[in-house]
C-alpha cells in the first residue's frame, strides 16, 4: 500500500492563523496508486505547464508595468465565486496586484502537482481535502516528493445529497431516500466515478458506515450494483435519472443542484437529504510551495514590498467573509452553516457527519476499483441430472441457481464481457461441455438478453453426469486463447457434485496439465462454487489453487447469492488475494 506517514514538519510549514484566529488543519496523507495520472500528465498537465496563468495586469498609473500576479487554481464548482470575490478584493487592495483564479478539476490539479508539472500557481482551492491525499499518493506512485503545502481552513462547504428530478419528487414521499435504502436496493442510485468525484467518494464512505460490519458482502454487493452504470458526470447522471423508468436519485452536492437549477433547465432538480445523515465537502485554501513565505519586492523603490503570503491569507479571509456571494452560488460557509435562498435546496443546513479518515478512503477506492474492474469471464454451469434434486423450500437446485444468477447478472456493468457454457457428460458427442454463448460485452443488449434467456431455459439442458475435469481444462484453454490483457480473464464455474465421468482425465492429470500450460503473462484463475452436500470441495480447492482462483461452498439456498458476491468481489485480485 505504500508509505502512509503524515507530512513531516519540514514539509508542512506553519501558516499564520487567519483573521478568525483559527489555525490551519494538518492532514495525514496516505499513499495509493493512480493509473490515470500518466495520461493526465501528458495532456492537461503539459498544457498548464506551457501556457501558464498570466494575461491580466492591473491598470493605473505606476501599476501597469509592476503589477504582481497571484494565481489561485480552483475547482470549477467554486472558481466563478472566487473570481467575483477576487475582483472586489484587488480593487480594495493597497498593493498593485492581480489575483487571478484559474478553473481546473481538482483531480487534474492533484495529478499535476504530484508530477511537478504545475508552475506559477500560488494557491489551490479543491472541492475536498481528499485531493490532497490523492496528490500525495500519486507523487509516491511516480517516485516523486509531493510539493510542500500549507492547508488553511475551508472557505466554503456543501453537503452531499441525493438529487431527483423535481417532477418525480413525490415518488420518494412515502419512503425518504437514505444510504440504507441504497444498500437494500429499494432506492435506485447513480454514482459518478468516485475516482474523479469527491461527492461520490464521500457517498461510499456513508454507505460503508451504514453497511453491515459483520457481513462485508453487503457493501461489496452495493458497490457492484452502483458500478453497473457509472455516469460520466453529474449532469449526464441528471439526464439519466430524468429518463429512468424507475424513480432514481443521483449522488451529487447541494451546490450542484443549485447550479443546475440556476441555469433554468427543462428538468429542474430537488435535493433530497438522506434520512440517515450525510457528509459534507469542504473547500480548503491551500498555499502551494514557498508562496506563503516569500516577500517579493517590486522594482520600484518607492513602492511598498509585496508580501505574497499575507496577500493569500487576506484573500482567503475575504472569501470566507463573502457570505452573500457564497450563498448566492449555493455554498454554505466553511463550517457548514449559513442560509440559502436558491431553488431546490433547504434554506438551512442539514446536519452532516465528519469526513472519513484517509485510510478508510484509500480502502474504499481500492474496493471500488477491484469490484468494477473490466472483466472477461466464461461462466460454466453444471446441468447434470442431480441439478433437479430438491434444494429446500419447494425449489430444485437448478431453481436456486437461476435466482442467484439473475441477481448476479444485474450487478455486472456493460463493460464486462461474458460467455456461457453448460456441462455434464457427452453433450456434443464425447465432449462434456456445450458452448451456448460467446464471450462478448454485456453492454450489447442483444447479448445480455441472450444470456438471460439461457439462464431461464437451463432446466431443458439437464441430463447426464458431472464431467468436471475435462470441462475445467477446456474452459481455461478457451479463455486463454482469447486473452485480453486489459481485462481480468477468468472462469466462473458452478457445480453441485463431483467428477463422475468414467472416461475423463483424473484430478492429478488435470492439475499437471494446468501447471504445464500456465502462463504468468496470461493468468486465468478458476473460481469454483459448489452448491449442496455432494459438491467435492477438496478437488475444487486443488483446482482453484493450481490456477490462482478460489473455491466456495454454498450449502443452503440463501448461501448461494452471498457466495456469488464473494466470487465477483475477488475476481479482480486473483491470483494474489
Amino acid at each position: 500500500m505504500g508509505d502512509t506517514r503524515p507530512y513531516s514538519r519540514d514539509r508542512r510549514r506553519h501558516i499564520a492563523p487567519g483573521r478568525n484566529g483559527r489555525p490551519p488543519r494538518r492532514l495525514a496523507l496516505p499513499i495509493t496508486a493512480s493509473v490515470a495520472v500518466l495520461v493526465l500528465i501528458g495532456g492537461v498537465g503539459a498544457a498548464w505547464s506551457q501556457a501558464g496563468f498570466g494575461g491580466m495586469f492591473a491598470e493605473g498609473a505606476g501599476c501597469r508595468d509592476n503589477a504582481e500576479s497571484v494565481v489561485v487554481v480552483a475547482d470549477p464548482s467554486i472558481a466563478p465565486t472566487l473570481t467575483a470575490v477576487a475582483a472586489e478584493f484587488d480593487v480594495a487592495s493597497e498593493s498593485c496586484v492581480v489575483t487571478e483564479v484559474r478553473s481546473q478539476d481538482s483531480a487534474d490539479t492533484a495529478a499535476m502537482l504530484a508530477s511537478n508539472a504545475a508552475s506559477g500557481a500560488d494557491a489551490w482551492v479543491p472541492d475536498s481535502e481528499m485531493w490532497l491525499q490523492r496528490m500525495e499518493s500519486t507523487a509516491a506512485s511516480l517516485g516523486r516528493s509531493a510539493p510542500s503545502v500549507q492547508v488553511g481552513d475551508p472557505v466554503a462547504s456543501t453537503p452531499v445529497v441525493l438529487a431527483a428530478p423535481a417532477a418525480r419528487a413525490l415518488d420518494f414521499a412515502s419512503q425518504p431516500p437514505s444510504w440504507t435504502a441504497v444498500i437494500a436496493g429499494t432506492v435506485s442510485a447513480l454514482l459518478p466515478d468516485p475516482e474523479g468525484s469527491a461527492a461520490s467518494l464521500s457517498a461510499l464512505v456513508a454507505l460503508s458506515e451504514r453497511a453491515s460490519q459483520e457481513d462485508p458482502r453487503q457493501l461489496a454487493g452495493t458497490l457492484i450494483a452502483l458500478g453497473r452504470s457509472i455516469p460520466e458526470s453529474a449532469e449526464s447522471a441528471f439526464d439519466s435519472a430524468a429518463s429512468a423508468p424507475a424513480p432514481t436519485v443521483v449522488v451529487t452536492t447541494e451546490r450542484q443542484v443549485a447550479a443546475h437549477n440556476g441555469a433554468e433547465p427543462a428538468t429542474p432538480l430537488v435535493a433530497l437529504y438522506p434520512s440517515d445523515g450525510t457528509k459534507s465537502l469542504h473547500y480548503p485554501f491551500v498555499v502551494l510551495d514557498a508562496a506563503g513565505g516569500v516577500v517579493k519586492a517590486t522594482q520600484e523603490p518607492s513602492v511598498e514590498p509585496f508580501d505574497r503570503g499575507q496577500h493569500l491569507a487576506d484573500f482567503a479571509e475575504a472569501v470566507r467573509a463573502a457570505s452573500d456571494t457564497l450563498a448566492a452560488q449555493g455554498f454554505r460557509d466553511g463550517s457548514g452553516g449559513g442560509e440559502l435562498a436558491v431553488s431546490g435546496v433547504l434554506a438551512w443546513p442539514a446536519e452532516t457527519s465528519p469526513a472519513a479518515d484517509s485510510t478508510q478512503q484509500v480502502e474504499l477506492l481500492r474496493s471500488w476499483g477491484v469490484l468494477n474492474l473490466r472483466s472477461r469471464m466464461l461462466a460454466v454451469i453444471d446441468v447434470s441430472g442431480s441439478m433437479l434434486e430438491p434444494a429446500g423450500g419447494g425449489l430444485r437446485r437448478i431453481d436456486v441457481f437461476q435466482r442467484a444468477a439473475v441477481g448476479a447478472m444485474q450487478k455486472f456493468s456493460g463493460e464486462v464481457e461474458m460467455g456461457v457454457w453448460v456441462f455434464s457428460t457427452n453433450r456434443v458427442g464425447n465432449q462434456d461441455w456445450e458452448d451456448l454463448s460467446p464471450i462478448e460485452p454485456l453492454g450489447n443488449p442483444e447479448h445480455t438478453a441472450h444470456i438471460a434467456g439461457i439462464i431461464q431455459s437451463l432446466p431443458q439442458y439437464i441430463r447426464g453426469d458431472t464431467g468436471l475435469y475435462d470441462t475445467v481444462l477446456a474452459a481455461v484453454q478457451r479463455v486463454r486463447d482469447g486473452y485480453d490483457p486489459s481485462k481480468v480473464n477468468s472462469v466462473l464455474l458452478f457445480t453441485d457434485g463431483k467428477n463422475d465421468d468414467k472416461v475423463t482425465i483424473d484430478l492429478q492429470t488435470l492439475l499437471a496439465q494446468l501447471a504445464a500450460e500456465a502462463d504468468p503473462l496470461k493468468p486465468v484463475p478458476v473460481i469454483l462454487i459448489g452448491f449442496g452436500p455432494d459438491a467435492d470441495i477438496d478437488s475444487m480447492t486443488q483446482i482453484a489453487t493450481a490456477t490462482g482462483g478460489a473455491a466456495y461452498s454454498a450449502n443452503q439456498p440463501d448461501d448461494l447469492g452471498r457466495v456469488l458476491v464473494d466470487a465477483l468481489s475477488q475476481r479482480g485480485c486473483r491470483p494474489n488475494c
